[in-house]
């Protein structure tokens, strides 16, 4: 099973261990029931800020989402051990933002950063959706160019380029020159 089915069937194991309806749940991260039945059952790909709301929700870290297993030491993670993450949305459920997340950190419990190798294939459209979620990035390029709409400013970043920026501000990221790109993306969210 990816990782990505595994997302919502854990927020749908917490939500019931903490004896929270699904319309409840809905109601306190500003969903729909219909989109948060979506959400559980794997129909909709959440954004991370809708990730972010569910998990300030229900109490609990945006890693957990993503954890496989908690290790309370260091994490090594090797070259070449990357295995598939999940893949976020826009704000609009339905649409994807061709961003693919390899977790660099799953196996660490307690954590409050969220590591990524994110691998970014061109779009085949130029209407790229912001959308805003609580916390901050750092974002460094690998390999590629990539094109960073933040706000009402684009920044175009190459190999070897980072940012740093406050995630509240609506934002997307996206391939540059229509070629695929590679990045180190740290996330960090504050609960």
């Amino acid at each position: 099973m990816s990782a990505i089915k595994n997302v919502g069937e854990k927020i749908m194991s917490i939500r019931q261990s903490k004896r929270i309806s699904i319309e409840e749940l809905a109601e306190r991260c500003g969903f729909t029931t219909a989109l948060m039945t979506k959400i559980e059952e794997n129909v909709a790909i959440p954004s991370l800020g809708h990730l972010i709301k569910v998990a300030r929700a229900l109490g609990v870290r945006l890693g957990t989402f993503l954890d496989d297993m908690d290790q309370l030491g260091p994490v090594l993670s090797r070259k070449g051990d990357l295995t598939q993450g999940s893949s976020f949305s826009s704000k609009n459920s339905s649409t994807h933002n061709n961003l693919d997340f390899f977790p660099l950190a799953s196996d660490k419990s307690g954590r409050h950063m969220e590591p990524f190798i994110v691998d970014i294939t061109p779009s085949s459209g130029s209407d790229f959706a912001q959308s805003s979620h609580e916390g901050e990035e750092f974002i460094y390029v690998l390999t590629g160019s990539i094109e960073i709409n933040y706000g009402k400013t684009i920044y175009i970043l190459s190999e070897g380029d980072s940012i740093y920026y406050d995630s509240v501000v609506d934002h997307n990221v996206h391939a540059a020159n229509d070629l695929p790109a590679k990045i180190l993306a740290v996330i960090y969210a504050s609960f």
